[in-house]
């Protein structure tokens, strides 16, 4: 019997095609810059997307400082941590936070997007944020991507 035989191609590590993805934060509402963010970091807009395996691109974060936020959120939303004593809660507002680690809030709101696993940890690590617009990664070659043009359609 002479058939067409469509094999079903699942990618792994060694046959993803990572490449590096700039990313400039400024002006950009915190959440919707972390949801298109973790969307290119887990390879979703690829179209040999395996939902088990790194599959997706490295991405750098620019000008993590200017990022905005709508509505009260600059005093209200507080981010909580614990420092493993009893009584050790901790709690800082988004300002305060901004004020002393700027580009931990992108890191927070991405990696809270990415699979609470070890895929997910492994994800997390093919994210770079950076305070400012220079960077050390210009040797990777990163393609700037505009995320309003593209990821308009999620």
């Amino acid at each position: 019997m002479d058939t067409l035989s469509y094999k079903t191609i699942s990618a792994n590590k060694e046959t993803a095609n990572k490449k590096w993805l700039l990313v400039d934060a400024e002006g950009q509402t915190l959440g919707r810059l972390a949801s298109k963010v973790a969307f290119l970091i887990r390879g979703k807009h690829k179209p040999n997307f395996t939902p088990h395996a790194d599959c997706g691109d490295n991405v750098i974060v620019i000008n993590a400082e200017k990022i905005t936020l709508t509505g009260n959120k600059w005093d209200d939303k507080t981010y909580i941590r614990h420092t493993g004593y009893p009584g050790g809660q901790r709690s800082l507002k988004a300002k305060e936070l901004m004020a002393k680690r700027p580009g931990r809030m992108v890191e927070k709101a991405v990696k809270g997007m990415l699979p609470k696993n070890k895929l997910g940890s492994a994800l997390y690590r093919n994210l770079k944020v950076v305070v400012g617009s220079e960077h050390k990664y210009e040797a990777q070659k990163p393609e700037k991507i505009d995320l309003d043009k593209i990821l308009n359609k999620q």
